[in-house]
């Protein structure tokens, strides 16, 4: 990459890398609570298939990450 040494894309590495863990870590806390099994959550699937659409966990994402961005922008002003 143009403009980067090999110790800044090192450190880029590692923090996408932990950002990916706690990603992770997000996801899988929020099935445990049943976000990816709401109403809405179409799957389909046959013997050795499965199809799933997590379309209403995807707009209870949404909601919630426009106002946390929502509060985070109103406060920094």
């Amino acid at each position: 990459m143009p403009g980067l040494d090999s110790g800044q894309f090192g450190k880029l590495l590692i923090a996408a890398g932990l950002m990916l863990i706690v990603a992770g870590g997000v996801f899988i806390g929020l099935s445990k609570l049943g976000l990816f099994r709401l109403p809405g959550d179409m799957e389909f699937g046959g013997k050795n298939w499965k199809v799933y659409f997590p379309i209403a966990s995807c707009i209870v994402l949404s909601v919630i990450l426009t106002l946390m961005l929502w509060l985070i922008q109103r406060f920094r002003k």
